[in-house]
């Protein structure tokens, strides 16, 4: 109830619920700003915000509003002119892609994909194989096995788990083919494709590179930017339609099954009941970035990689940067960043979830790690990663678990409860 109050509050304060019109930046030249002072926001919970955005490996950090520059900060020796990698959060760009290819006649997404990849592009006998869809990969429900190794591509590797549509798992092989489905259906690569029918009319500069089996996004966040905005302007730039098939843009910003409801084709939702994360089947209750407003939905990639798109409220932010090096998706750091942006106000009181300052050191671990800040004990809770209660030693600040595997560590205060994920190696 109170992150609702919050919400609301914040919505009003700063009239993000105002049908302003859109500014879109011009392909060169100057990014139109709108001061913080505009919208009530104090100087010093910015130089907080900033200061927890550098102390978190950030790299860059851009906040719109009615796609006008608020907020813009840069980190270390990262610049505006530095190119950064998407990773995952470039899957986002590549199921908008998939929209636009479909609205240009190339394929319908309820295809099969092997019209396109040709038969025996996995290992499941005819039948299983004809049963995936473009629109199966769009939603991350092949049915593949995603354990074994999730990116590689080649048929030995793509496996039978279930039926195609009947299971919902992470998996970047099947994603990453989609690129081989857009070339094959295009007669271009990707990279040229992108950059004639996305990148190049909203000035958007970036590349696709190999990485391995993946295939990864690379740009300045002002380009990063730039996507989030085309995502706020349901696909028209300037007047400009990029993808006018609003049709296939609302389904790609809800939920795509009935499996993982926080999930679209290849964008996260939030405000959903429940939610899936990459590398598990469990299903956990409540929505995935609480603090966030609920019609937010959002690009995420390894290493926190945001692209966030909040349409009720105008807004827009991503980030880039370093991350823990194994978190694929970044519900938790991307809630962190969202109680700060909770309290910009210079009339609001930061939510007591924020106050529960709390770290792990190291993370990912051998078992020992040590806990660091606010820490009341008494509510200390570790929990596997399907909500079972998981013994543990405590020396101090010094806690150990026996085991390997993916925990999270839960503390309390103020009736405000905090979980961090902690991997064991």
């Amino acid at each position: 109830m109170k992150q609702l109050v919050l919400f609301f509050a914040f919505t009003l304060l700063i009239n993000f619920q105002s049908e302003a019109q859109l500014y879109f930046p011009p392909t060169f030249g100057n990014w139109d700003t709108l001061q913080p002072s505009t919208l009530g926001w104090c100087p010093d919970k910015i130089e907080n915000l900033y200061d927890f955005l550098e102390q978190t490996n950030s790299k860059a950090f851009i906040l719109l509003k009615d796609g006008k520059i608020v907020l813009e900060k840069y980190f270390g020796t990262f610049t505006a002119d530095s190119i950064h990698e998407w990773n995952s959060a470039g899957k986002t760009l590549v199921g908008f892609t998939v929209g636009v290819a479909q609205e240009n006649g190339l394929f319908s997404i309820n295809d099969t994909t092997s019209n396109y990849l040709g038969t025996g592009w996995t290992s499941l006998t005819p039948s299983q194989e004809e049963k995936i869809t473009i629109k199966h990969q769009l939603s991350m429900t092949t049915g593949m096995d995603d354990m074994s190794n999730s990116d590689c591509t080649d048929p030995g590797c793509l496996t039978y788990v279930a039926d195609a549509g009947t299971r919902w798992s992470y998996h970047n092989a099947p994603y990453t083919l989609l690129s081989s489905v857009i070339e094959q259906a295009s007669g271009q690569t990707m990279n040229a494709y992108v950059n004639a029918n996305v990148a190049a009319p909203i000035g958007m500069a970036g590349l696709f590179i190999n990485a391995g089996y993946n295939k990864v996004y690379v740009s300045k966040p002002r380009s990063m930017a730039r996507f989030g905005l085309l995502l706020l302007a349901n696909g028209d730039w300037n007047g400009t339609s990029i993808l006018g098939d609003q049709t296939y843009l609302n389904e790609m910003r809800t939920s795509s099954q009935t499996i993982n409801l926080s999930y679209g084709y290849l964008t996260w939702l939030n405000g959903q009941s429940s939610f899936m994360v990459p590398q598990t089947q469990f299903v956990f209750n409540g929505s995935a970035v609480p603090s966030a407003p609920a019609d937010m939905y959002a690009a995420l990639g390894k290493n926190s990689q945001i692209i966030n798109v909040v349409p009720s409220q105008n807004l827009v932010f991503i980030r880039m940067g370093d991350g823990d090096g194994v978190s694929l998706v970044s519900n938790q750091y991307n809630d962190s960043i969202w109680v700060r942006l909770n309290d910009l106000s210079c009339t609001n009181s930061i939510s007591d979830h924020a106050k529960i300052d709390v770290s792990v050191i190291p993370n990912p671990s051998k078992g020992s790690f040590q806990l660091t800040g606010d820490i009341d004990y008494s509510t200390l809770r570790i929990v596997s990663i399907i909500g079972d209660s998981v013994p543990f030693s405590r020396n101090g600040k010094q806690i150990e678990i026996a085991s390997k595997g993916i925990y999270f560590v839960q503390f309390e205060k103020d009736n405000e409860r905090k979980s961090i994920k902690v991997i064991i190696e």
